[in-house]
């Protein structure tokens, strides 16, 4: 599979819970660099993630590839709703790092964790 292809069942993973294979994803010593998580270990932050989680919804507004590069980033919008029925929504950019393998090395999320931050110490 290609980059753009790898990115896209991200978002089919992620968005239907299917953890183990967001985690397949990434090579043995993948991390993600989140807002709210902070740096982890990529199968650490997705088995927190989906503790936290009681359903995702994802709408994908776009994918961006520069060529010659081993990066490229997802633009979407996160329908978020946690354990405790609270809801957020936010617009999320991913810059992922691919190694030569295309299995992902680093996932970088950037979003506004203003209201999702209290959501989640709530928890």
């Amino acid at each position: 599979m290609n980059k753009k292809e790898i990115a896209k069942d991200y978002i089919t993973h992620l968005e239907n819970g299917n953890i183990a294979q967001v985690i397949a994803l990434f090579n043995q010593n993948g991390i993600v660099d989140s807002p709210l998580y902070g740096i982890k270990k990529a199968d650490e932050f997705y088995l927190e993630l989906n503790s936290d989680t009681s359903n995702s919804e994802l709408s994908l507004l776009g994918v961006f590839e520069e060529n010659n590069s081993n990066k490229l980033a997802l633009y979407f919008t996160y329908k978020w709703t946690l354990k405790n029925n609270q809801r957020v929504e936010f617009d999320v950019v991913d810059i992922i790092e691919f190694d030569s393998q295309n299995k992902i090395s680093k996932l970088k999320i950037i979003y506004d964790t203003v209201i999702a931050r209290k959501f989640v110490e709530q928890l």
